[in-house]
């Protein structure tokens, strides 16, 4: 075991965001290196020559510009990303890539082709506690909560990543603020990488949780039983800290693996009151709109990026008979009627029925 490095006050090692709930004083020793990796193993790297992520997002939110030879802690993850990269939870001797901004790290696979290469890394070894032990980011989620209220929870998905999906859920959350709701925001499934969280609570979010927060680096290749672990943690959590509403983004489109099992799955979908669905065009809209149908869920609205177009907003509601919003209009609260209209005649306790009825006063 080895302390000298890490208590050397002359070495600056950064923590990436995907460390944020790993208190500092654990990063305390410097073990061998892991031959065969885990997700959520942590290590110490050094930054051996820059290629697409040329910054490291901290655990303030802070994006710092990276310079060959920095150190910085990092933890191995799976990556899905159909604009980016392919990656997964490995080593090549000492060498892996920067798999995310948010401190992922791993060996990609594949990459779209627009995208550069991945920022290159040597593992100078696994960090572990004053005791020796091996840091692994499940050790540090967050406990269970118990005994609160069931919120209503309203989840976005869409076609796939660049879909508008988060800025549809921040634009949710924004309008549901406009009537004084406590709303959280959870990132259910995706990457680690803060912008999405950091955006949820600029749009008045309050939790505002990823799957970090559930002791996971990335969702990518996590079993089913792990998703709906994570989402009764997150949505718990939320509750617990006062939410009403929960807006949960998942990422990726409907076919990706583990959004598809979410989607399939009766133990997830029936802890869903709402969903919306966020797309580019009106042909995915449909096709959108028609495999969600399959699986039983109907969505109240359609949002996205073809909401920058009104004819193509036209063309999806055509298409769908499912109204489609602009962002500005749902930060201004008119999709609020349409939830909470349901949410009155299906609310899913007293405690939560009595205060939507109250909210629904306050809309008329």
């Amino acid at each position: 075991m080895n302390t000298s490095l890490l208590q050397n006050k002359r070495v600056d090692i950064r923590i990436p965001y995907a460390l944020r709930r790993v208190p500092p004083s654990k990063f305390a020793a410097l073990l061998p290196s892991p031959k065969n990796p885990e997700s959520g193993d942590i290590a110490l790297a050094r930054l051996e020559k820059i290629g697409k992520n040329w910054r490291l997002e901290l655990v303030n939110g802070r994006a710092a510009t990276l310079y060959e030879g920095d150190l910085f802690a990092v933890v191995f993850g799976n990556r899905y990303a159909t604009e980016q990269f392919e990656g997964y939870a490995r080593i090549n001797g000492d060498a892996c890539d920067l798999l995310s901004m948010g401190g992922l790290c791993g060996l990609v696979e594949s990459k779209h082709e627009a995208v550069g290469n991945p920022s290159k890394l040597r593992i100078l070894g696994a960090l572990g506690d004053a005791e020796g032990r091996p840091l692994r980011l499940r050790d540090f989620c967050l406990p269970a909560a118990l005994g609160a209220a069931t919120p209503q929870v309203l989840v976005v998905c869409g076609t796939g990543m660049d879909a508008g999906k988060t800025y549809t859920a921040k634009s949710v959350i924004k309008g549901l603020r406009q009537i004084g709701e406590r709303v959280a925001g959870v990132k259910l499934t995706g990457t680690a990488a803060g912008r999405d969280t950091w955006g949820m609570l600029d749009a008045g979010a309050s939790p505002a949780l990823d799957f970090i927060d559930g002791g996971l680096p990335s969702t990518y290749l996590a079993t089913l039983k792990d998703l709906l672990r994570l989402n009764h943690l997150l949505v718990g959590h939320a509750a617990s800290l006062g939410a009403n509403w929960v807006v949960i983004e998942i990422a990726d489109g409907l076919f990706q693996k583990e959004t598809a099992a979410l989607l399939e799955c009766a133990a997830f979908t029936e802890t869903v009151n709402h969903w919306v669905f966020a797309t580019g065009d009106p042909m995915a809209a449909e096709s959108g709109v028609r495999v969600l149908r399959e699986r039983g869920i109907e969505p109240v609205a359609i949002s996205g990026l073809i909401s920058t177009s009104p004819l193509k907003m036209q063309e999806a509601a055509a298409a769908t008979m499912v109204r489609c919003f602009t962002a500005k209009e749902l930060q201004d609260g008119e999709l609020n009627k349409v939830l909470i209209k349901d949410a009155v005649q299906k609310p899913n306790n007293t405690s939560t029925g009595t205060q939507i009825r109250r909210i629904l006063e306050l809309v008329h």
